[in-house]
């Protein structure tokens, strides 16, 4: 399998350190919440992508270690948006205000307004924070470059980053253009003692590389110890072993933040599938019977004839749904290796990705009816 693009490992870590705001963990009570994100373990999220030298076998590590870095994308958006508020926190915005300052990050001057007592998508909000490039304000998304709503008891918030009106000192870097939305709750509406939803939309493709990421959205949700992820990444221009016109990774996972075990299982549908059905993203579309096909195909198509159904099933054996992950990554497939890991079999068979084409589509914007001042 053909390495993932450097674009997209640059992007990560530029996501991680685009933001030098302090972090504060002495929250006035009605100022902003002091957590925003589910913290996943690092069995299924890693940002560093492995390549296998073995030729007759399909690397397990290979496969799955790009799922571990799809997750470690979104975590780190969250993460970008954790930072933000800590450091805003520091302003006590604790009731309706509105000022201006100049940013340490690239020098320009952004506008900070707080409103109480709001509506957005569908629920009431006791504030609303925005803050907008001062010159840029009437141009490109109005200047806004975040915006939070948020309520504190319970914490539950919507935050929405169009990083390159928050800082321009990385305007080189494609994915400053990009979208970005958290949800955060502690409210319980999904099941969970705590959620996260992380999208994001209209990352550029630069043409460098055809695996090149335009969109992500996934879901996390904790009780307790265990942590359950699903989601996908588009990947418009995606091929594999010469075949394919564009894969959407469709991922399912369950970790332990206690053992660092986890398990997840992975389809590859077409980028642009309308289809919201479990069977058939993850076990139609299974990485093993994607790469079965299209393997076999390109077999046909290079040495006219079929490829040896022992050799094939040798080379494709790390690749059996579903996978499984300690600390160190990837230790196997198909069976699991101890008892340890069946409830967190039984988490997976109980969630499913959404919709490729609802992840190709996919678009995110600030409140259309506030504009900064």
């Amino acid at each position: 399998m053909k390495k993932l693009s450097l674009v997209l490992t640059a992007m990560l870590f530029a996501m991680f350190i685009f933001t030098s705001c302090q972090k504060d963990n002495n929250f006035d009570k009605n100022a902003l919440p002091s957590t925003f994100k589910v913290d996943i373990p690092d069995a299924i999220s890693s940002k560093n992508v492995q390549k296998s030298a073995k030729v007759d076998q399909l690397s397990g590590d290979e496969i799955y270690q790009h799922l571990r870095f799809f997750i470690a994308v979104g975590e780190g958006a969250a993460d970008i948006v954790q930072d933000l508020i800590w450091g805003i926190a520091t302003y006590d915005l604790d009731k309706a205000m509105s000022f201006s300052y100049t940013s340490d990050d690239d020098g320009r001057v952004k506008n900070l307004n707080v409103i109480e007592n709001v509506q957005y998508n569908g629920k009431n909000w006791a504030f609303q924070l925005t803050i907008s490039d001062a010159l840029e304000e009437g141009g490109d998304h109005n200047g806004i470059g975040l915006q939070i709503f948020w309520n504190n008891n319970p914490i539950d918030g919507i935050s929405i980053l169009y990083p390159y009106n928050v800082n321009r000192s990385d305007t080189a870097e494609a994915w400053t253009k990009g979208m970005f939305l958290i949800e955060y709750s502690e409210t319980g509406e999904y099941g969970y003692e705590k959620s996260m939803i992380v999208s994001i939309a209209e990352l550029p493709l630069l043409g460098v590389d055809e695996y090149e990421m335009s969109s992500l959205k996934m879901f996390v949700g904790k009780n307790g110890d265990v942590v359950d992820v699903y989601g996908n990444s588009a990947h418009p221009n995606a091929t594999l072993f010469n075949g394919g016109n564009g894969f959407d990774w469709a991922f399912v996972a369950s970790g332990n933040q206690i053992s660092d075990l986890a398990v997840a299982e992975v389809g590859l549908p077409a980028y642009n599938l309308d289809q919201s059905s479990r069977e058939i993203l993850l076990k139609d579309n299974s990485i093993h019977n994607v790469f079965s096909t299209l393997i076999s195909d390109w077999y046909f198509q290079e040495y006219g004839s079929e490829i040896d159904s022992l050799t094939l099933a040798a080379y494709l054996e790390n690749v059996q749904a579903p996978g499984f992950f300690n600390k160190d990554g990837f230790i196997g497939s198909g069976t699991a290796p101890t008892s340890d890991f069946d409830v967190l079999i039984s988490n997976i068979n109980a969630l499913s990705p959404f919709n490729p084409l609802s992840i190709a589509n996919l678009s995110i914007v600030f409140k259309d009816e506030y504009l900064a001042n």
